[in-house]
């Protein structure tokens, strides 16, 4: 068998580098942490950290079992619906301040990327980009714990138990509403209560739940006596803990999903645009080697780049 070039080596090298620009979901670094769900098997872990885009050498690594996904979900949703395996896995990155939070997600049906968000903010963390997936469609309730267990320990803090608690009911019943009224609906009246709330002073159940009526009027919501009760429950929560309202507002004004965000902006057609041109070039020159060894034998299978 005829020796390849070395040639060929490095450009195979450099084929895999640019691959890995384009598929890795962030820099592997001391700035990233990662949860799995402690029932992946090996090999769904290993898909969901290729994925990701890291590697188990370059990240810290935590596992979320079952039982915590039952301790802060069982009294909202059915225990069937958390089911009996942890497979939901998260990553977090520390972005500068003033990013605010960005979410991306995949293969999560029920949880939408701005209710993450939103949650996130009523437990605290501030300026992250998290992406939440699983090796199959989940509801993507469970998520939120590994996202919360992997900020704390990127930064080095414990977020207190009451904030994670009211955090994943406010998760639920923003997917519950959803469910119902639309996810953008959902989500607007979830914000523009906590931005109303980092504005004025509501002392009262009674004007926490005219603010919560008034809310819900303009956006064209219509809420059920039990869903009004539910709403003020949670919010009276959070009232009660040590939130920064001012805080919460900046964080939620700078939300934004990120789905497709890089792809569809120039920076990442350029990068696109060039991998598939040094792809092409790359191609050539295989054929041009094996074309020059023997010039009378074909090329069985042609090669195609797509560069629209």
């Amino acid at each position: 068998m005829k020796k390849l070039p070395k040639q060929f080596f490095f450009l195979m090298f450099f084929f895999f580098v640019m691959s890995g620009l384009l598929l890795g979901q962030v820099s592997a670094n001391e700035n990233v942490t990662v949860t799995l769900g402690a029932d992946l098997s090996e090999e769904e872990q290993s898909q969901i950290l290729a994925e990701m885009g890291v590697s188990r050498s370059e990240v810290d690594i935590l596992y979320v079992e079952n039982a915590e996904e039952h301790h802060y979900l069982g009294e909202h949703i059915p225990s069937e619906q958390i089911g009996s395996r942890a497979i939901s896995s998260a990553l977090v990155e520390h972005l500068p301040e003033g990013e605010g939070i960005n979410v991306e997600t995949n293969n999560i049906n029920w949880v939408s990327d701005a209710m993450y968000a939103n949650a996130l903010t009523t437990a605290g963390v501030t300026d992250a980009k998290v992406y939440v997936t699983a090796p199959i469609e989940v509801s993507g309730t469970a998520g939120l714990l590994g996202l919360l267990k992997a900020y704390e320990e990127l930064e080095g803090i414990e977020i207190p138990e009451e904030n994670k608690e009211v955090a994943n009911e406010e998760l639920v019943r923003t997917a519950e509403l959803a469910d119902k009224f639309g996810v953008e609906e959902a989500n607007e009246l979830m914000t523009r209560i906590k931005e109303a709330l980092a504005d004025r002073d509501v002392e009262t159940e009674e004007e926490l739940r005219q603010l919560i009526e008034d809310i819900a009027a303009e956006i064209g919501i219509e809420l059920t006596a039990e869903e009004m009760d539910g709403l003020v429950s949670l919010f009276q929560r959070m009232g009660q803990l040590d939130i920064d309202w001012d805080h919460v507002r900046s964080q939620l004004s700078q939300v934004r999903d990120q789905i497709g965000e890089f792809l569809s902006s120039e920076e990442g057609q350029n990068l696109i645009q060039r991998f598939l041109d040094v792809l092409q070039e790359f191609v050539d020159t295989v054929i041009g080697w094996f074309s020059n060894e023997n010039e009378s034998s074909t090329i069985p299978y042609g090669v195609i780049i797509d560069k629209r």
